[in-house]
């Protein structure tokens, strides 16, 4: 509010924001003025007309209006009130009051709060039921025309915000609607189930079903008992009015406050980072989620997708592991029996403090959870360093990540993205390599989208895939897979060559220009055509895009880290933005997108072989002794063991024993077939989950762990936000939080580890971690958030590098490259390119998001997407069972023809559980052991198969049934198009002549469905 501009609401002054809505300076001044359809995330959707005030002496729309220097506002006047309440009449002949029996009678149902706040007693225009039923054919939310208002926030939440463009409203329909995609059934549209529809609503048209029959103390009451309660309300109406009605409805509300639980949460699947309320009731006999409630979060604000939304059912899975196991041997086979803790951990402990004495503490090795919180990755490598003795520690960032660390370290010195999603939203160009980012990452692509829609964001995408982003570039490039580096490179040479360049900040802000020039003279325009199969001529393009943009940002992922150049390329990316400028400002620099909710912050707090927290190596000897200080005793010097040196250790018999926790390292590891091999022989291993997963199968003991739901810690995202959760529910059954489990063993160790609360352990990180010194649970109170590196004083940086590099000189580094073959080329045996990755229903091979009944639905197993063209050739339909065949293994599975892929090329994705036939699916039976040459990141995207279509035993069914999104057909429009609705014959703007009753007609249609 620096500017000195103002208007004048109601006789007073009130500075304003030159541009900034009219409505916002009201709401800020603490003005009472109805609105119904405004939503100040959404912006103006100028639908409801509740918002009418005077300016100058004319009505207007509050949300509608831009508010300037000197305006008069009154929101009070006779003729105001008059438009306000004429507008809002109309929306109850469109609305049945019945808050007292409603399930979102929860206090925050803006249709009830704007009939309280403007006193309404009666209505003029009847309420009349609509020609609709309800539609319940999305598994996880329905839709009641009936109790629609149209006030269109769920269309352009869905248009503008999500940008999934399903959602619509039927304006020249006799009897308006939302429809989904033009008319079809939800459950049969192009609808993603994000929630963004559902969290908007501002009455009960949309809901979340697990609320239906359980929100309030009487809508779970037989429908018939309902309807009468419902009856006797309107009959008492005309002579008591609606404020006595609404009082009963508010004490009710109050009431289900009480027993309605509301948590901050950050959601447990991907890097993004989304945090948002989950509502609970608790019960002697249940546990049960009503819903997730988005509002607040510094990532996401209203957005969710499927999973942050909707699934939650496996914290209350059937299957969770509730008791220790231990197996067992015998004559007839192996069998795990139920132990207690005290037996389990001891039994851990014992066996631990054996191989230690018996082949040294390099004898062991541990693997943290990317799943997991902070503190517990923090706990894990303490135990490892300080107790054991061994830097043989990992996490699962050495399968997705680990080479774009590398590729920023070398460059400009942090292993994290240089700005915030923010950034990417006000980015001129985004460029994306190898990242589906709108189903692996989907509230970050929806950011993308929106931008690139509504404000002319220039979209590049490469990938071997025409997904959804690439569907929306402006241009989308397919190289050859592997050769990402190539052209990266060769369009960095041609903007130098072509005086493209940004070469005052170059020659200010980055080291090692000579060398980097030399080491591109093998990347030619001419040699990156032929090596990419890209044309000369859209290279150029490329390259004249980056610098017309005025900022870029580049986001990448596995498509660049999963290859055996995974480093080098993701290197390239830095390299490009050094000689572009597009560091050090406001909508640059580069975006690593990490995979897991906490990879980003397993790998901060020390979880990796050679680092400590922070990444403080273990070889520096001041780094070494401040440690063994802090944490009183003698430490290692010597890096340990990533998670792919462990399998080959315990092949050659240099290691022993494992304990991991959090992690499906049979399933997830390249080569899968050669890491079932390696756990097999361990002599002792130890499983913490909350699942029996497939590595719990070679556990000697399985520890019963606790989902975050069921913990408090913190998480760090893909934009290094260090974000706190707080517990919802008691651990169920015997388990535990994995912390309190670390520390049992330590202690059985003789660790002496006295911490009884999360915060405790991060009291201990902050002093010995620079990038952490300022992190205190205080300082992230509720929504509050800091994003690293943090300083002492608790100020952080979201914007890294506006001052210079991480590098003692203050500058960047360009790093030489040169170019290698991808590994495991097809040949004229194994013939077809296999890449894979993510679903966006999905999260990696399925542990929780299979326990969903609804995702479960959507997306029942796994398939490989098969071209058009191979399909003719080898005479493949959608449904035909295939099995694949790599040098390492074979999986059967469905095929899926589609024009996703092309050519010889398929796609396989990663999720592997609920197979039909108990068939092991996993994509990971078919990779090989090669690994980026840098950080022995798997290279999973260099896969070569055989295909071979089995014998059809009946009908064919696809692997997708007909309720999947992607066979529904989107209806793209600029938002809400609420011109439309004020072209009909039976739309007057409120205040002027008496408006027309809109035409209503009663139906028969259950009011309690």
């Amino acid at each position: 509010m620096s500017s000195s501009a103002s208007i004048r609401i109601n006789g007073k002054s009130q500075p304003v924001i030159p541009g900034e809505n009219l409505i916002e300076a009201i709401n800020r001044s603490g003005t009472p003025l109805p609105q119904v359809c405004y939503h100040h995330q959404l912006g103006p959707i100028q639908t409801c007309d509740t918002c009418m005030v005077e300016v100058d002496g004319k009505l207007v729309r509050a949300c509608g209006t831009t508010a300037s220097d000197g305006m008069k506002v009154v929101t009070e006047s006779a003729k105001a009130d008059a438009a306000q309440r004429e507008a809002f009449d109309r929306i109850l002949g469109n609305h049945l009051l019945y808050c007292t029996v409603c399930d979102n009678n929860n206090g925050n149902c803006t249709v009830h709060n704007t009939t309280a706040q403007m006193k309404v007693e009666h209505q003029s225009i009847p309420y009349q039921h609509k020609p609709y039923e309800v539609d319940m054919s999305n598994p996880f939310y329905r839709y009641d025309p009936d109790q629609c208002i149209l006030c269109g926030r769920c269309v352009e939440a869905c248009q503008n915000v999500q940008v999934n463009e399903t959602l619509s409203i039927g304006w020249e329909l006799d009897h308006p609607r939302v429809l989904w995609d033009g008319g079809a059934p939800i459950g049969e549209s192009s609808c993603v189930s994000c929630g963004h529809c559902v969290t908007v609503c501002p009455c009960n048209a949309l809901m979340e079903k697990p609320m239906l029959e359980h929100a309030g103390y009487f809508s779970g009451l037989p429908a018939p008992a309902l309807e009468n309660m419902i009856d006797v309300v309107k009959g008492i109406e005309p002579e008591l009015g609606y404020g006595a009605i609404l009082q009963l409805s508010e004490i009710e509300a109050q009431m289900r406050e009480s027993r309605t639980r509301k948590t901050k949460t950050v959601c447990t699947y991907c890097g993004v980072g989304c945090s948002f309320d989950i509502w609970t009731q608790e019960s002697a006999n249940e546990r049960h989620i009503l819903k997730v409630e988005p509002a607040h979060g510094a990532a996401n604000g209203i957005s969710t997708c499927i999973k942050g939304k909707f699934g939650w059912d496996y914290v209350n899975s059937p299957d969770r592991l509730t008791k220790p196991l231990i197996r067992e041997r015998g004559p007839e086979g192996d069998r795990f029996r139920e132990a207690s803790w005290d037996e389990a951990l001891a039994l851990v402990a014992r066996r631990f403090a054996e191989i230690k004495a018996a082949h040294g503490p390099d004898a062991l090795a541990f693997i943290s959870s990317s799943k997991c919180t902070n503190e517990e990755s923090y706990l894990m490598q303490k135990l490892a360093r300080a107790v054991i003795g061994t830097n043989n520690m990992d996490n699962c960032s050495r399968y997705c990540q680990a080479p774009a660390t590398t590729g920023l370290f070398r460059t400009v010195g942090y292993g994290g993205d240089s700005g915030s999603i923010s950034d990417i939203e006000q980015a001129s160009l985004v460029l994306i390599i190898g990242s589906n980012t709108a189903e692996s990452h989907p509230v970050l692509a929806t950011r993308v989208k929106r931008s690139h829609k509504l404000k002319g964001q220039k979209l590049i995408v490469s990938d071997l895939r025409e997904h959804e982003m690439a569907r929306r570039a402006d241009l989308f490039l397919h190289p050859k897979p592997g050769t990402d580096l190539v052209w990266l490179s060769a369009v960095t040479r041609y903007i130098l060559e072509s005086g493209l360049a940004k070469t005052e900040f170059m020659k200010q802000w980055v080291n090692g220009a000579d060398a980097y020039w030399k080491s591109l003279d093998a990347f030619t325009l001419e040699m990156a055509s032929e090596r990419c199969g890209i044309a000369i001529e859209t290279l150029k393009q490329v390259a004249q895009m980056i610098a017309e943009a005025d900022s870029m940002c580049v986001l990448w992922a596995m498509g660049v880290t999963q290859h055996s150049m995974g480093s080098d390329t993701s290197t390239a990316i830095s390299n490009l933005l050094l000689a572009t400028g597009n560091y050090m400002r406001p909508g640059t620099g580069a975006y690593p997108l990490r995979g897991h909710n906490n990879v980003q912050g397993a790998s901060d707090h020390g979880a990796m072989p050679n680092y400590f927290p922070g990444y403080q190596k273990v070889e520096d000897d001041e780094i070494r002794a401040k440690f063994e200080r802090g944490w009183g005793v003698a430490l290692p010097s010597k890096p340990g063991f990533d998670n792919h040196q462990m399998i080959d250790a315990i092949l050659d018999g240099k290691l022993k024993c494992m304990y991991i926790f959090g992690e499906e390292m049979s399933l997830v590891d390249s080569n899968a077939n050669h890491v079932s091999e390696a756990l097999s022989k361990l002599d002792f291993m130890v499983v913490q989950e909350i699942f029996f997963s497939d590595t719990c199968r070679y556990a000697d003991v399985i520890l019963p762990a606790s989902p975050s739901l069921e913990k408090e810690g913190t998480f760090t995202s893909t934009e290094r936000r260090i974000q706190r959760l707080y517990q919802v529910f008691e651990p169920l059954g015997d388990s535990r939080p994995d912390w309190k489990i670390i520390q049992g063993i330590a202690n059985l160790l003789g660790a002496n580890w006295k911490y009884e609360h999360p915060s405790q352990i991060y009291e201990e990180i902050a002093p010995l971690t620079p990038l952490m010194a300022g992190v205190t649970y205080e300082r992230l109170e509720g929504y509050n958030t800091l994003q690293w590196p943090v300083a002492a004083d608790g100020s952080d940086q979201p914007l890294l590098y506006t001052k210079g590099f991480k590098f003692p000189d203050g500058k960047a580094r360009f790093y030489p490259l040169e170019w290698h073959e991808p590994t495991d080329q097809p040949d004229a045996e194994y013939d077809l390119h296999l890449n894979n990755g993510r679903l966006l229903e999905h999260f990696h091979e399925g542990n929780m998001t299979y326990r969903s009944e609804g995702i479960r639905e959507k997306t029942p197993c796994a398939f490989v997407e098969v071209s058009p063209v191979l399909a003719a050739a080898r005479s493949i339909e959608t449904g035909n069972w295939v099995q694949l065949t790599s040098r390492y293994g074979k999986v059967r599975v469905q095929a899926l023809v589609t024009d996703r892929v092309t050519g010889n090329e398929l796609y396989m994705p990663m999720n592997s559980m609920n197979s039909p036939e108990g068939l092991d699916e996993s994509v990971n039976r078919l990779t090989s052991s090669y690994t980026d040459s840098v950080t022995h990141t798997p290279a999973y995207k260099e896969t070569s198969v055989q295909l071979r279509v089995l014998a059809q035993d009946g009908p064919i069914a696809g692997p997708l049934p007909k309720t999947n999104s992607r066979f529904g057909h989107p209806t793209p429009q600029r938002g809400v198009e609420v011109e439309r609705k004020w072209k009909r014959a039976d739309y007057r703007l409120p205040g002027g002549e008496p408006s027309p009753q809109l035409v209503q007609i009663k139906s028969g249609q259950s009011k309690t469905t």
